[in-house]
């Protein structure tokens, strides 16, 4: 017998993958928690049965939220992170020697800790001692801070469940105000390519741009998300995400990437027309 997981990602399309077993299925206060393994793209971790990352392809998702910010924040010191309990944005962070604090705000314990058990790849940096772990409501942890980070990467899940709440006005207000004069916020934008997600993309994208000066979208291929179009918001208090990026100086940094690169960083934010043409509608 074979087993698949099959994600719909319109009630015209499903995205199907050949499973060899399932490694884990639990449900926490807040969703259902599930690893499976496959021979195409390895480990994959679902939640509420949505794909959230799979060991092929997430390094493509991790560092295209990560390194577009902070390699245009000139001297990213306190980063906030809100979501990301698989710890593939953290390990991300840990290269950067200049950071000296990371706050990371997941809602679900359980997550961190079949991902550290399931997901090492992507889990391994857990134990940096510049990591500082609350496990809340991010809507409700980012009222409590003003002008305090650098940097805040918002890798939420989609906008309904147990991450809506991060893709309201009121949240995206209060990552404003938690943000230093020169702050940069960078989130996942979903997918622009069928109808309901970018209904979704519209709609944050409107909110975002009533609380920043500078809110540009920027995009990467993910093969396993819905289309394999996906983007991503860049809001700024002051930083141009492409005037202001500095090749040299983060080439200089020698982190290894397997995706990101400064000549790919200003090409990722040349969106197609339809895509322009969305995003113009609710400028």
């Amino acid at each position: 017998m074979e087993l698949w997981f099959t994600e719909k990602h319109t009630p015209e399309v499903k995205f199907s993958i050949k499973v060899d077993r399932q490694l884990y299925s639990g449900r926490s206060e807040f969703q259902r928690i599930d690893i499976f393994d496959s021979k195409e793209f390895g480990r994959f971790l679902t939640l509420d049965g949505y794909m959230m990352l799979t060991e092929k392809d997430e390094f493509i998702y991790h560092e295209m939220i990560t390194h577009v910010p902070m390699a245009v924040h000139p001297n990213p010191k306190n980063i906030l992170v809100i979501g990301a309990g698989d710890g593939g944005v953290i390990r991300e962070l840990t290269n950067y020697n200049s950071v000296e604090n990371i706050d990371l705000v997941e809602i679900d314990e359980l997550v961190v800790e079949v991902s550290k058990k399931y997901l090492p790849v992507t889990a391994c940096r857990f134990d940096d001692k510049r990591l500082n772990i609350f496990y809340e409501d991010g809507v409700k942890f980012i009222r409590r801070c003003e002008n305090k980070y650098d940097v805040i990467i918002v890798d939420s899940t989609d906008p309904f469940g147990v991450g809506e709440g991060l893709f309201t006005k009121e949240f995206y207000g209060s990552c404003y105000n938690a943000l230093h004069d020169d702050g940069i916020m960078v989130n996942q934008h979903e997918s622009p390519f069928y109808d309901e997600d970018a209904i979704a993309m519209q709609r944050t994208h409107k909110r975002i741009t009533s609380s920043f000066p500078i809110s540009k979208v920027y995009q990467a291929h993910i093969p396993t998300y819905p289309s394999g179009h996906w983007l991503f918001g860049f809001a700024s208090k002051k930083y141009h995400p492409i005037h202001d990026l500095n090749p040299s100086a983060w080439n200089l940094l020698g982190i290894k990437t397997r995706y990101y690169n400064t000549r790919l960083h200003a090409g990722a934010f040349a969106l197609p027309n339809y895509v322009e043409e969305l995003l113009k509608d609710v400028e």
